[in-house]
């Protein structure tokens, strides 16, 4: 099965700035040439879509974290990464990276995940 390995969250100040990532493993899919994303849920939410990279590294964006977030890939290690810059209130949630674009990344399957809490 396809797993997915998420870390680098932790309890951070407004404004403050995180660096997550994730390992793939087990796929039956090839990596490097498949779109992944990011996508965070909040207690008693459902999933949103945060970011996602193609397989050419084209990147997309929701319009919440446009301008703060990079995401990025690295295909020799199976992982994808994102950056995060200016943390807001808003951003506090579990963090998940998942195959697929904005619409079907949301439906999984997903990892863990990695809780961001963003406090002052």
């Amino acid at each position: 099965e396809v797993q997915f390995v998420e870390s680098g969250g932790s309890v951070v100040q407004p404004g403050g700035s995180l660096r997550l990532s994730c390992v793939v493993s087990g796929f039956t899919f090839t990596f490097s040439n498949t779109a992944m994303s990011w996508v965070r849920q909040a207690p008693g939410k459902g999933p949103e879509w945060v970011a996602a990279i193609s397989g050419g590294g084209s990147t997309y964006y929701a319009d919440s974290v446009k301008g703060r977030f990079t995401i990025s890939r690295d295909n020799a290690k199976n992982m994808v990464y994102l950056n995060m810059n200016e943390l807001k209130f808003e951003d506090t949630a579990r963090y998940y990276c998942a195959r697929g674009s904005a619409i079907t990344s949301k439906a999984g399957p997903w990892g863990q995940g990695t809780q961001v809490t963003v406090s002052s």
